[in-house]
């Protein structure tokens, strides 16, 4: 079963699902292997790899194949650029940025890394991805001209223009550590107008309260990461939110 279906799938019988994000940067391969089997304990359904900094490259290679050893839970990669592809995974979220001001996060790291998706076979899972104030470091590093919280208008017409460029996918982003995810107003008016196509949620998600909330407003799927790095408890914290986020 292709990876896309898959995470469908488990939207039309589950409900929400859950995606662990994981930064090659951020630890020794070792470490994020024992964070993903961790998490796939707890019920993640995914794994996704990447970051915004520093996330390519042989330790992006060593991160997937270390983390394969441990689950056989899909691996997506969420590249930051053209050096965040790895024949390793099973998936990449073929993304643009689309509210960046930089045309390298909108077309040209697509562009670069295209053929080594269609060489390696990697599954290309296509996405408009949109960053919400604050932003975090990713508005930085991807130039982004953040859609203002209060203004779910702004949100509702790039995910449109994102569908009809032909995008199944459109991912919400608050920024890694945001104090609050986007808001579910933002949530709901955006799912309302993307209709069967999904919508990932992320950024300020730190409890399974939270997560539901974005789930009841329309979220399909969550991510969370930064709250999993400082956890003590790694398995205890995806049940927590993957029992928020189920029928």
């Amino acid at each position: 079963m292709q990876v896309e279906e898959y995470l469908n799938k488990i939207v039309e019988s589950e409900g929400t699902v859950h995606l662990t994000l994981i930064d090659p940067a951020s630890q020794s391969p070792d470490q994020a292997a024992e964070i993903a089997h961790a998490a796939a304990l707890g019920g993640t359904d995914a794994i996704m790899i990447g970051g915004s900094t520093g996330a390519g490259g042989m330790i992006l290679d060593q991160t997937i194949r270390k983390i394969e050893e441990k689950t056989d839970k899909p691996k997506i990669l969420f590249p930051g650029n053209a050096a965040g592809v790895s024949i390793y995974a099973d998936a990449i979220f073929f993304m643009s940025l689309l509210n960046s001001r930089d045309i390298n996060f909108i077309t040209t790291n697509q562009a670069m890394g295209a053929p080594i998706v269609y060489k390696s076979g990697i599954e290309p899972i296509s996405m408009a991805y949109l960053i919400v104030e604050p932003g975090g470091t990713v508005g930085w590093v991807g130039d982004a001209k953040l859609i203002p919280r209060h203004k779910p208008e702004i949100a509702v017409a790039y995910a449109l223009a994102g569908k009809y460029l032909g995008m199944h996918y459109t991912y919400l982003e608050a920024g890694s550590g945001a104090n609050a995810p986007v808001t579910p107003e933002m949530i709901g008016a955006v799912k309302h107008v993307l209709g069967d196509n999904k919508l990932i949620i992320g950024g300020g998600i730190r409890d399974g309260q939270t997560a539901r909330l974005c789930a009841l407003a329309g979220a399909d799927m969550i991510v969370t990461g930064t709250i999993l790095e400082e956890s003590s408890n790694v398995t205890a914290k995806i049940q927590e939110l993957v029992s928020a986020i189920k029928r």
